[in-house]
């Protein structure tokens, strides 16, 4: 068996196979208290710099009520700001990414923004008396970039930096080479479910359903696949190409094209690795690509899955090609995991679950919900407190 370089935190020989109680996938009150405590306070991916490699490419992220834009100046710095005018409010740009072709003009009216974000100018500014442009530029949001991954955070929470946080991940990240990363053209992807979001993570978070959920994974790498835990919340998953198993088009061709990577260390040959990070993203690479996705709460009972896809430079018509069959697989993959994700969700509103029992394959789990514990401890009460007593129990 490889060799793998990662602290691991071994599964307990006695621990609590339980998770979380029912009530707290379908608490309103509870997904406010998320929103605030966790979702706001905590490492967000936006995307990677190679989306806005020239002044003026924008990329924007909304979550929860809360709207960014991370921007790419004159400069060439990459920064990140509130998708708010400082006006009214209205956003000052509009879609998922986009360009500006020398200043960022707020739709509503037309103040303008250069694009390191300070006020080039009001509309009318006459009309305002004294305004001081120094004072109304868009409002930065914290932002760190690492191996090319764009993540912010809308406000102070307990996770330290990200080069601190993601310093496991260091070696594997530069071995990849991440930095040179460039987006694949129209394979962004998202995907709504009738959910709450920690039935998505539930699933995602284990792999023990492997075997029989995924047929095309077990093909691919079941028999060396494994999960592991290490300390803030992160967690390594790996699998090697198992040529005696691929037996479908997709998986036997991909296995036989993927490209060789003899630079990269052996534990990372001919293997799918996945990198996740607390409490809702996961990078995922590949010989031949690249990708991240995360889970973005909507309501209680909905959350948009979203991704998006990145290729190596230079890439040949053999890695082209293993990256198309990597996507199928990875399709079929998504959608066998989204209908899990439902039943799982379903169960909750059942007065016949009972709760989880889980198996030691299933430690990831265990360990996520006790991340949320710990920071809203009355996910440990069996039973939903008064929606007003909520929050003061939770404090």
């Amino acid at each position: 068996m490889t060799q793998l370089p990662y602290d691991t935190i071994p599964v307990p020989n006695d621990w609590d196979r339980g998770g979380l109680p029912a009530w707290t996938y379908h608490s309103p009150a509870l997904f406010d208290l998320e929103r605030d405590t966790l979702f706001l306070t905590h490492w967000q991916v936006v995307g990677h710099v190679g989306d806005i490699p020239t002044a003026g490419d924008w990329l924007a992220f909304d979550m929860l009520g809360e709207r960014a834009v991370v921007m790419r100046g004159q400069d060439g710095v990459v920064r990140a700001f509130h998708n708010l005018c400082r006006h009214r409010g209205a956003r000052v740009v509009d879609g998922e990414k986009g360009h500006c072709k020398g200043a960022m003009v707020c739709p509503f009216h037309g103040w303008v923004y250069n694009l390191d974000g300070t006020l080039r100018g009001a509309a009318r500014p006459s009309s305002f008396g004294e305004l001081k442009r120094e004072d109304f530029g868009l409002k930065p949001i914290e932002m760190e970039i690492f191996h090319g991954f764009i993540f912010i955070r809308f406000k102070d929470g307990p996770q330290p930096s990200v080069a601190e946080l993601l310093a496991p991940y260091e070696a594997d990240f530069a071995a990849y080479g991440l930095d040179k990363l460039l987006p694949v053209r129209n394979l962004d992807w998202t995907s709504e479910l009738p959910v709450n979001w920690k039935s998505v993570r539930d699933v995602d978070n284990e792999g023990y359903h492997v075997a029989l959920a995924h047929p095309s994974l077990q093909e691919l790498y079941g028999r060396t696949y494994r999960d592991m835990h290490l300390e803030n919340g992160l967690s390594v998953s790996i699998g090697y190409f198992d040529e005696a198993m691929a037996r479908g088009w997709s998986v036997k061709n991909y296995v036989r094209i993927a490209p060789p990577r003899p630079e990269l260390p052996p534990h990372l040959q001919k293997a799918w690795t996945y990198y996740g990070l607390f409490p809702n993203a996961v990078f995922a690479f590949t010989p031949e690509g690249a990708q991240f996705y995360q889970d973005i709460p909507i309501s209680p009972g909905r959350t948009r899955l979203a991704g998006r896809m990145y290729r190596w430079p230079d890439e040949s018509r053999q890695a082209r090609l293993a990256r198309y069959l990597a996507y199928r697989i990875d399709r079929a993959t998504s959608a066998e995991d989204q209908q899990l994700s439902i039943w799982s969700n379903e169960s909750m509103k059942s007065e016949a679950f009972e709760g989880f029992h889980l198996s030691d394959l299933e430690y990831g789990l265990r360990r996520h919900h006790d991340g949320l514990r710990r920071l809203m401890p009355v996910m440990t009460l069996p039973n939903e407190p008064p929606a007003e007593r909520l929050r003061q129990v939770a404090e």
